[in-house]
Parts: C-alpha cells; sequence; structure tokens
C-alpha cells in the first residue's frame, strides 16, 4: 500500500496510508494558506502556535499528539521527540516536538519548527528514515544551510522543504531557492501535486522532492 502524502501548505502536511490519515500542524488561514476541511485520524502538532495547532481546522474522529512519547494510533507507531524552537535551548521561542511516524514500512520525519541541528542520539534514532519533512525558511526556523547540513546528517530517501515564502504565506521566510542552492540542485526541479511513495520505490540516493500547496478536500 503507497503512502500519499499531500502539502497543504506551510508545515502542514496529509499523510494518507492504508488505515489512517495523519494532519500535521494545522494553521489558521489568517497566516495566508487556506486550509480547507481535511479529514484525520491523527493530528500531530510540533508546538503550540496558530500557524501550527489549529486543530480545530481538521474534521474527523482523530487523536492529537502534541508532545513527546510514544504512540500507537490505527496502526500507525508514532515516536515524538522533544527538541527546541531555536538554538538557545527554547529561551527564545520555546519547545518544538518532532514526529517519527512509522507507516506501511515506511518511516516519515516531521521536524516542525525545529531550531537546532539533532544531537548524535537523536539522529540514531532517525537512522532510517524514508522521507523527511524539513523546514527550511529560517527567520523562526533552522535556515537553507542548516536545513542541508541536517539532510546531509539523517540521509534521508527522499526530503520535501517546507516552511518557506510562498505567494499565499503572509509573513517573511527565506525562499525556496536558497535551500535548493544549498542541495547543489542547479536544475528545475519538477513540482508535483502529491507524492506516492512504498517501500519498494524509495530512491537509493536522497532526492528532493517539491510538493505543490493545495487546498484539501
Amino acid at each position: 500500500m503507497a503512502i500519499e502524502i499531500t502539502w497543504l501548505g506551510h508545515s502542514c502536511f496529509r499523510i494518507k496510508g492504508k488505515g489512517a490519515t495523519v494532519i500535521t500542524d494545522p494553521y489558521g488561514e489568517e497566516i495566508g494558506y487556506s486550509l480547507g476541511k481535511p479529514k484525520a485520524n491523527i493530528v500531530a502538532c510540533s508546538h503550540a502556535h496558530p500557524g501550527h495547532s489549529n486543530i480545530s481546522g481538521v474534521e474527523g474522529s482523530y487523536r492529537v499528539v502534541n508532545g513527546p512519547g510514544e504512540y500507537e494510533i490505527a496502526n500507525v507507531l508514532i515516536t515524538g521527540m522533544a527538541t527546541y524552537h531555536d538554538s538557545e535551548k527554547g529561551a527564545e521561542r520555546g519547545k518544538n516536538t518532532i514526529f517519527l511516524f512509522d507507516m506501511e514500512d515506511v518511516l516519515l520525519l516531521h521536524l516542525g519548527d525545529l531550531g537546532h541541528m539533532l544531537d548524535a542520539a537523536q539522529l540514531e534514532q532517525v537512522s532510517d528514515v524514508g522521507v523527511l519533512m524539513v523546514p527550511v525558511g529560517g527567520v523562526s526556523t533552522i535556515d537553507a544551510v542548516a536545513a542541508a547540513e541536517m539532510v546531509r546528517r539523517i540521509e534521508p530517501r527522499i526530503v520535501i522543504p517546507m516552511h518557506y515564502q510562498t505567494e499565499a504565506l503572509k509573513f517573511h521566510l527565506d525562499p525556496l531557492e536558497r535551500f535548493l542552492k544549498e542541495m547543489g540542485i542547479k536544475a528545475d526541479v519538477p513540482v508535483q501535486p502529491k507524492l506516492s511513495v512504498t517501500k519498494t520505490n524509495l530512491p537509493q540516493e536522497t532526492q528532493v522532492a517539491l510538493l505543490d500547496y493545495k487546498v484539501a478536500a
């Protein structure tokens, strides 16, 4: 069974597997994007901020995970790991939770609003990631340089950049192009409406996948 990944804008993704749908970091529409009315079994929020924790914007009978711990919901194994929203151990912007999802034998890692590099113990926990969702827009998270270094350390099969400047966003973040430059990508990367992954179709070498944001039906 393939996992279908749709970017709903900012740090919000719909991750749909055989028996469960996860929504990550649902936002309030005041940030500029239109969330629509996505349905989910699981809603994962990296931190309590209107741009990342608009739980009421999601429909369905769902469980919320919003902190560190291990969870099993609808046959999805979830590991939440404690991190920080800044490089000063939370002194500037507080805490952040990164989430590792084990779905259909694929590990997916969502970094939320991570503001620092992961330490050796954390990197060990995410050593076999198939899909990495990483913030690249700086300002309130790691920037393009740090995001590219994070990709090199984690070595995911697929990396999906998120949390960067788009025409929809109403406040300033760095553009996607800075991250692509840091990754050494010179040719145009095709933008896809969604990404379908299985354990067997993951590339051997790290690839960047660009998704187009859209309203969730």
